[in-house]
């Protein structure tokens, strides 16, 4: 690895530092950030060791020498690597929550994260949702998320790969939820034993084996698991959808991200009344279905 030149002395030049590389580097984005300045200012704090929370103000802030070298090694590896920046710092945030998160599980970035925000209004009351179970839970992200939302519920998060569980127990531990969140070890409703959820919600694998290996180098350093679903991307979902009438209590309802394989999603099932959910903060390919 060639040397990387030491960055500027403040924090908000050292960003600008940061970005102005990782532009020039054309890397691709979708971890958690979608720009450089962010994927910059991510690392710069990290480096730092400053809370996010402080800028403004930290902008004028001076960096420590140890500091800038531990930036200027992360940005080597961001560029030459293409590691994520989340992989490099070991947390995200998901719906306003920290979590961590290293190459055993897929980086937070789902649009699901605005509608636990909303706690799913207008599709559910939430003063009747007792139970929840995240399909694929990865990071334990959307199940930490939902537990906090629903104070009053119960969480399974579920996913078949035990690196994954070992991070999602990991993150329930953290904030403090083992008496709500179970980190089960499942294959989508295989393994979970008896019981049936008010809300199930998924961001389960749904890219097509031949996109996957087309993707950015970025994604080769998540765990394929988490993102290959078979020729049309839809392995995981068809079980799901299979499955889920004899796991939703009635008015229950089933959230589902599929992605860029929501053309494929409405070609496999024409008959269902899949209601697609919109995002104020981007993203789509989310599904919706009552048990009735």
């Amino acid at each position: 690895m060639r040397r990387t030149a030491l960055p500027p002395e403040t924090t908000g030049d050292a960003i600008q530092w940061a970005a102005r590389r990782l532009a020039r580097a054309r890397l691709s984005y979708g971890h958690g950030t979608d720009n450089p300045v962010d994927e910059a200012a991510a690392l710069v704090y990290h480096a730092a060791g400053f809370a996010h929370e402080t800028a403004p103000a930290s902008y004028a802030w001076p960096l420590a020498p140890a500091a800038r070298e531990r930036l200027a090694a992360l940005v080597r590896r961001r560029i030459e690597e293409r590691v994520p920046a989340a992989y490099l710092t070991g947390v995200t945030w998901f719906a306003g929550h920290e979590i961590r998160v290293d190459p055993r599980v897929l980086v937070p970035r789902s649009p699901i994260a605005e509608l636990i925000e909303a706690r799913f209004a207008p599709f559910i009351d939430p003063k009747r949702v007792r139970r929840i179970l995240d399909i694929g839970t990865g990071s334990g992200c959307i199940a930490i998320a939902c537990a906090h939302a629903f104070p009053a519920a119960q969480v399974d998060a579920a996913d078949v790969s035990p690196d994954a569980l070992a991070v999602a127990a990991d993150n329930i531990r953290r904030h403090g939820l083992e008496g709500r969140v179970r980190a089960v070890r499942a294959d989508v409703y295989e393994g979970l034993g008896p019981g049936r959820y008010d809300m199930i919600v998924s961001n389960p694998p749904y890219v097509p084996d031949a996109t996957v290996r087309r993707l950015p180098k970025e994604y080769r350093h998540e765990p394929a698991l988490g993102l290959a679903a078979g020729p049309d991307g839809l392995d995981a979902v068809r079980r799901i959808l299979a499955g889920a009438r004899e796991r939703l209590e009635p008015k229950g309802i089933l959230v589902v991200e599929v992605g860029d394989s929501q053309p494929a999603v409405e070609r496999a099932w024409p008959e269902l009344p899949l209601v697609w959910l919109e995002f104020e903060r981007g993203g789509g390919g989310v599904f919706l279905l009552t048990m009735e």
